[in-house]
């Protein structure tokens, strides 16, 4: 079963475009995100944090399920470079690098850099250290997924991972950063997270 869109690591969907995610476009190409609860337990200066973008075996809010193995295809065709990080999914705020990203047994483990000389990163770096910005989200397309037509559980066997966000809110609650530093829905919740993300690039 095939949900996903452009696999292009770098220009992602247009905000048009991304306010159409939901369950809505199962079934056929659309992109799609996950959101990941974000906590921050050191924060310093060069930008560097880690944590996990996507855990496991964890329903979201979107009923949504992901499954070991699904990101391996993705990480080892693109790399680390090849997976853009943004800022509330907007492909025109690219904010940092991407040092690390593999799976172990918990989840997608993430390793990344905000980039200083940028004005936007320095703003989320600020953002985060107090606490105001803590989510991760992931963007991708949906390569092999199944519903289960009672429960309505999507369980996501391969997804086509093309970008990761640091995001305002999350979608999966439990995934967590662990470490950052720095040397000097449903479809009405996911309007709802969408405006509110549009309100703050405003």
């Amino acid at each position: 079963m095939n949900s996903i869109a452009s696999t292009s690591p770098s220009p992602g969907p247009s905000p048009r475009r991304r306010a159409t995610l939901s369950r809505k476009g199962r079934g056929c190409a659309v992109p799609e995100t996950k959101f990941a609860r974000v906590a921050l337990s050191d924060v310093e200066a060069d930008g560097s944090f880690s944590g996990y973008a996507s855990l496991f075996g964890e329903t979201d809010l979107n009923s949504d399920v992901v499954q070991p193995g699904a990101f391996l295809k993705s990480i080892r065709r693109r790399g680390a470079a090849g997976v853009r990080m943004l800022f509330q999914h907007d492909p025109a705020a690219p904010i940092g690098v991407w040092q690390d990203i593999r799976e172990d047994s918990r989840g997608l483990f993430v390793r990344g850099r905000l980039m200083p000389d940028v004005a936007k990163a320095r703003e989320v770096l600020a953002l985060m250290r107090a606490g105001a910005i803590d989510g991760l989200s992931i963007g991708f397309r949906t390569v092999r997924g199944r519903t289960d037509a009672k429960s309505g559980v999507r369980r996501l066997y391969e997804v086509d991972l093309w970008e990761i966000s640091i995001v305002t809110f999350p979608m999966l609650p439990a995934a967590r950063v662990s470490a950052v530093k720095s040397a000097d829905a449903k479809p009405m919740l996911v309007r709802a997270i969408r405006r509110a993300a549009r309100a703050m690039r405003v």
